[in-house]
């Protein structure tokens, strides 16, 4: 079964609407204003000048100052103010949650063949804050590799497997895609936790997770699990799907649903 989702849909107060699926949606020009931002893990609402966007009742933004890298949710936007700009903290940058795609049903996952429908780049920042200017990530590989169907070349502890198969049932992957031979996943844990690999025929080769653990973690066997069961998926019902893009993107159902439709207040979605 296939989901055609083509989000008109908006949160509350948002008037923009998504446009069509190849065609770049028009960014709105900034508006300043002081807005409150909730932040449901802290159970805060806290005050903050913006005058990057264009924001609305319903967005979620991440912020500077001592909630950065938490997401929150704008509950109020006072376009009438007149502030001290040193006493305020800003928003420094709003999640995307405009989807439009055809998502195919893959387990507890939804999945797509289209590079543009939820790529790595918007999907990241459901879970995690942009990287600032100070941001500086290195990584290298030791040219090791294993064979997908049989993780036990993975040469994990009896421990770090269990946690792993645990979070892969919890459905702790979020979100996993190959583009060509590159790999990405987001595993939940304490936070979310970004996983790099190279995927070519069935071999899986520099795989590391950004919970920077100098072995392989639970999380990467979590994502390698995830991976193994959507390409079986694939290429039972979706292989020339796959075989047309040479990439794929799963996504959670429900995380799918909570960023993509929950709390919007228009919009329409078709399942055939």
């Amino acid at each position: 079964m296939a989901f055609k989702i083509g989000f008109a849909a908006e949160r509350p107060d948002n008037t923009h609407k998504e446009d069509l699926h190849h065609i770049p949606r028009q960014v709105a020009a900034p508006r300043k204003s002081v807005v409150q931002v909730h932040f449901a893990g802290r159970n805060m609402t806290l005050g903050y000048y913006n005058d990057q966007f264009d924001l609305h009742r319903g967005d979620m933004v991440y912020v500077n100052g001592k909630l950065e890298g938490l997401r929150g949710i704008v509950t109020e936007v006072n376009y009438n103010f007149k502030i001290r700009i040193s006493e305020y903290k800003r928003v420094i940058a709003v999640v995307d949650t405009n989807v439009s795609g055809k998502f195919f049903m893959a387990g507890s996952h939804f999945v797509t063949f289209d590079p543009v429908a939820l790529p790595v780049s918007k999907a990241a920042t459901w879970f995690k804050a942009p990287e600032t200017e100070g941001d500086a990530f290195v990584s290298g590989s030791d040219g090791t590799s294993f064979r997908l169907y049989d993780l036990n070349e993975m040469e994990v502890s009896s421990a770090i497997a269990q946690r792993g198969q645990e979070y892969y049932f919890e459905n702790r992957v979020k979100y996993i895609c190959i583009d060509g031979t590159c790999g990405y996943a987001i595993v939940e844990g304490r936070e979310a936790y970004e996983v790099e690999f190279a995927y070519r025929n069935g071999e899986i080769s520099s795989l590391v997770c950004s919970c920077f653990c100098s072995y392989n973690c639970k999380h990467e066997v979590a994502a390698m699990l995830q991976l193994r069961e959507t390409l079986e998926m694939i290429e039972k019902h979706y292989e020339a799907e796959y075989r047309r893009t040479d990439y794929f993107a799963a996504v959670n159902k429900s995380t799918l649903f909570s960023f993509a439709i929950d709390g919007k207040e228009t919009g329409s979605f078709a399942l055939e």
